[in-house]
């Protein structure tokens, strides 16, 4: 198994109040910039590079980055640029892209030789993952929603044409046009870096992975629905002529480790805010879902696709805007949503995790939202002390072989 550690990198100085006041009482996109304190900024960002550091110590496999925008709930507002940073102050784990949004770049050849530069720094340890975005990026970013997939997929194919053809050549497509494609730079890892895409629930994406032998990684965080998404990926193979395995899987799950389980609940309530922001105010629905940005048809047996894209604009169950009362808060860590607790109690809740979704590349989301630097510290240490030779002694038992492992 391919474990790797991920955080959003939360910006937590403002009140629910100054949220309501805000333009359409919005969390993102309009929510003002003058909430932000460029000194508390630069605190955060060290202090993650910080963690980063300390995770290769650890020996997690790899280092997990986002990105979003016009938002204080993710400050990875340039991937890239902590990329770069991780690629040369790190040396072994692989730096996990998940992912660059491909329609709201209007040069996506630009977008290849940066990638390629930080493979080569990284000395060929980029896995270049790539997403549609959710849909606050189109408001951000003044793209047409109608037109996501579309430039979603010509960007990924120009790209790949550019990592895998010699130049220069010409491109002529519905979105881009390019007379002289010839960038200079390649990446190191021949032909390409890996190339992973995330999802929450669109079947879409699932088929346009299975099609492509990339390994899905399911970010929804509701292990039921990560289950129909894997079916609907292994009908898609055996159609490409191929079986799927946990190579061709990701999963991402919120793991907080403390001294006790009470130190965890208590410590670990500041997850709630993650990608939903201080006082859990609703987006409106326009920002979540923009006219033409999602599809809807029937996925499978049980899946609509309908209700798979609310979740994914909800940022799924767990991270669902409201108030959380303390019976849900329990429910989540009950049900596995929020895997909490001291090193004994989340050893036993990863076996149960891994034995249902089987994936063979976890994602340990270690802290995120108000939770202080020296809790996620504390977490890292007992993650390295125990629960991570655990969770490999079990991926073992599992048979739960990674795409590095087991090429996909």
């Amino acid at each position: 198994m391919f474990i790797m550690r991920f955080t959003e990198r939360a910006y937590t100085n403002y009140t629910e109040e100054d949220v309501k006041n805000s333009p359409n009482s919005a969390s993102r996109v309009t929510f003002s910039n003058t909430h932000f304190n460029p000194s508390i900024g630069s605190q955060i960002y060290n202090e993650h590079l910080d963690e980063w550091e300390f995770c290769e110590d650890i020996g997690f496999d790899g280092l997990m980055l986002n990105e979003h925008h016009n938002t204080p709930t993710c400050l990875g507002a340039a991937m890239n640029l902590e990329a770069a940073i991780l690629a040369r102050i790190t040396k072994d784990p692989k730096i996990v892209l998940m992912g660059n949004i491909l329609p709201i770049h209007e040069n996506p050849v630009r977008l290849a030789e940066e990638l390629a530069e930080i493979d080569m720094i990284s000395g060929g340890r980029l896995v270049s993952g790539f997403v549609r975005g959710v849909g606050t990026e189109t408001w951000a970013t003044n793209i047409n929603p109608v037109h996501n997939r579309e430039r979603f997929e010509e960007a990924h194919d120009l790209i790949l044409k550019i990592w895998t053809t010699p130049g220069p050549f010409r491109w002529e497509g519905k979105h881009y046009q390019f007379r002289v494609v010839n960038p200079f730079q390649r990446p190191l890892q021949e032909p390409h870096p890996p190339v992973w895409a995330p999802g929450t629930g669109s079947e879409d994406t699932v088929l346009w992975c299975a099609e492509r032998h990339y390994p899905y990684f399911y970010l929804g965080l509701v292990p039921s629905s990560f289950a129909k998404m894997q079916e609907i990926y292994k009908d898609a193979a055996r159609d490409q002529g191929y079986e799927a395995g946990p190579e061709h899987f990701g999963y991402m799950l919120p793991v907080f480790v403390q001294d006790t389980d009470e130190q965890a609940k208590e410590n670990g309530r500041g997850f709630l805010e993650a990608l939903v922001g201080v006082g859990r105010v609703p987006l409106p629905k326009e920002y979540q879902a923009p006219p033409g940005y999602m599809t809807f048809r029937k996925a499978a047996e049980g899946v609509d696709s309908r209700a798979a894209a609310v979740r994914a604009a909800r940022g799924g169950d767990l991270l669902r805007y409201g108030p959380i009362s303390d019976e849900d808060y329990q429910a989540m860590i009950d049900d596995n949503r929020l895997v909490m607790g001291s090193p004994e109690t989340v050893i036993r809740k990863m076996r149960e995790v891994l034995s249902e979704v089987q994936p063979g590349v976890l994602c340990m989301w270690t802290n995120d939202g108000s939770i202080t630097h020296d809790n996620a510290m504390r977490c890292l240490q007992l993650i390295d002390q125990e629960v991570l030779p655990a969770t490999r002694e079990i991926a073992k038992e599992f048979e739960l072989a990674s795409p590095f492992e087991r090429a996909p």
